[in-house]
């Protein structure tokens, strides 16, 4: 089954076209597209951030440029996405940019080599379909198609088209109870906590959160203080499918991640261990690319007691296809369903999966 309406991605999009090509926005996800326009010999005109935020600096070699200049010197240009936006307002705002100039936003993994591109997508084409088949409802399905052809294109309309809240997964999908037993797999600085008593109403039975980066776990225990958060136990540690110590890269936001490379070492250990006397019933796993590992760490307990889930499923290039696969490996009767929040790329697009 063919679920792409697009025909070339968006490297080869670049690499063919006679137009200047800017990047919009510097940072970590800027370096990556410019290494990836390095691989596919894709020349890049300059960069340029929005005027208030322009302070005659450079970025990569570049001066950073100020939009309006770009509109001055350059009256047809591409656009291309090189950072995140998750309000409704600021998303708003792109895609008006997106009426008046050719702009693309790159998918470029958070964690993993490469780029998904046809190639990629040929070659996993028949875990792409499988995938699909086990998605729950027709939301779910519309979602995927929409994020493969976002993901080749580089085109927002396809994130915009498919976009729901997280209001609708609280009340149509996970239905939270006032007995939960919440297990916070990269717990940030708290919000998903603030979050989880939202739709609880602040009645459950416990909560444990584990975020590893140590900047992060500091606002995490913050938020709970400052909240009052009763029955809420903490651990800064990582989440792994054994107990190790293993790289890590600080960078003290919703990014820092595991690392091979890293020479920081952490201490590791699974959700099963960590978690071995409590009977858990909803457990969000966003551990930036190493979702595989976190799941393969919580067996027992997944297959024990069947938790609701909520996972990640963005971070790495195979993530949208494989983790299904591998959720339906565990237990058959798990229904799955996947849903993209606002936010371009294509960040926030997680997996719901519960038992009926």
């Amino acid at each position: 089954m063919n679920f792409l309406k697009e025909d070339i991605s968006v490297w080869d999009f670049l690499k063919k076209s006679d137009k200047p090509i800017f990047l919009y926005g510097m940072g970590n996800g800027a370096s990556k597209i410019l290494n990836i326009f390095k691989i596919h010999k894709i020349k890049c005109s300059g960069i340029f951030a929005s005027d208030n935020f322009v302070r005659g600096h450079f970025f990569e070699g570049f001066e950073v440029l100020k939009y309006s200049t770009v509109v001055e010197d350059f009256k047809d240009f591409i656009i291309v996405m090189a950072f995140a936006v998750r309000t409704l307002e600021m998303i708003d705002m792109v895609f008006e940019l997106s009426k008046k100039h050719i702009l693309v936003s790159p998918d470029v993994p958070v964690a993993g080599d490469g780029v998904f591109d046809l190639d990629f997508y040929n070659k996993n084409l028949e875990k792409i379909n499988k995938a699909y088949s086990l998605l729950s409802d027709d939301l779910s399905k519309k979602v995927f198609e929409n994020i493969l052809n976002f993901k080749i294109s580089g085109k927002i309309k396809y994130l915009i088209d498919c976009q729901t809240s997280r209001e609708e997964v609280f009340e149509n999908i996970l239905n939270l109870s006032n007995t939960e037993s919440f297990v916070d797999a990269g717990a940030y600085n708290g919000d998903t906590i603030l979050e989880f008593l939202k739709f609880t109403r602040g009645e459950y039975n416990n909560i444990i959160a584990i975020e590893p980066d140590k900047k992060n776990f500091k606002k995490l225990i913050k938020t709970i203080k400052q909240h009052g958060i009763s029955k809420t136990t903490c651990f800064n540690i990582g989440i792994w499918n054994k107990k190790d110590s293993i790289g890590f890269s600080h960078k003290s936001g919703r990014n820092s991640f595991l690392s091979d490379c890293s020479i920081v070492k952490i201490d590791v250990d699974t959700i099963d261990n960590i978690c071995e006397k409590s009977k858990i019933t909803f457990i969000k796993y966003d551990v930036e690319g190493y979702e595989k590992e976190a799941i393969e760490g919580s067996l027992n307990i997944i297959k024990k007691f069947k938790p609701k889930l909520e996972i990640a499923g963005y971070h790495r290039n195979e993530d949208i296809f494989s983790l299904p696969i591998l959720v339906n490996s565990i237990d058959r009767e798990y229904k799955i369903y996947l849903r993209h929040h606002p936010y371009i790329p294509a960040w926030e697009t997680n997996l719901y999966v519960i038992k009926h």
